[in-house]
């Protein structure tokens, strides 16, 4: 007899530690919690994506003002001027001249990377002799929708 009135002691007992205060949660504090959390999600999640379409923008300014600008610079000391667009561009940083002479000359690759596409995939834009830089080159990348000729754009030259 003394064992099920101990029994019925530690149930009422567990039943108290389950709900502190003798009060549970209703429906309609649940559902509003459910949507408070939806809400900030709503408005939390598109800065999480903008970050990263503004990340791709950054890197890709980086490259075209400093990545391959500095590549280019060393090569054109090495060989004598940029790599003209007619001979093969920005390949030329990576791959020795066909010409025997200028092959002799090559001090390359001048890139770490063997990939000449920007964040988005696409194949980097390059002119020498520049139409926009008339005594440099000309850089740029088509930008997130590939088409050339947005404001979306990334180059090396100020726009009018």
């Amino acid at each position: 007899m003394s064992h099920y009135k101990r029994a019925e002691t530690t149930m009422k007992g567990s039943r108290r530690s389950m709900r502190p205060g003798g009060r549970a949660f209703t429906l309609l504090e649940v559902l509003m919690v459910v949507v408070i959390i939806g809400l900030l999600a709503a408005f939390v999640a598109p800065q999480f994506f903008g970050a990263g379409e503004k990340a791709k923008e950054s890197l890709c300014l980086a490259t075209v003002d400093s990545g391959f600008a500095n590549a280019l610079d060393v090569y054109r000391m090495a060989m004598g001027d940029y790599p003209r667009t007619d001979d093969g561009g920005l390949k030329l940083l990576l791959e020795a001249p066909q010409d025997e002479k200028l092959a002799k000359k090559w001090a390359g690759p001048y890139l770490k990377t063997k990939d000449l596409v920007d964040p988005w995939g696409h194949e980097y834009i390059y002119q020498y002799p520049g139409k926009y830089n008339d005594k440099g080159y000309d850089l740029s990348s088509p930008g997130r929708d590939g088409q050339e000729g947005n404001d979306d754009d990334i180059v090396n030259w100020k726009r009018t």
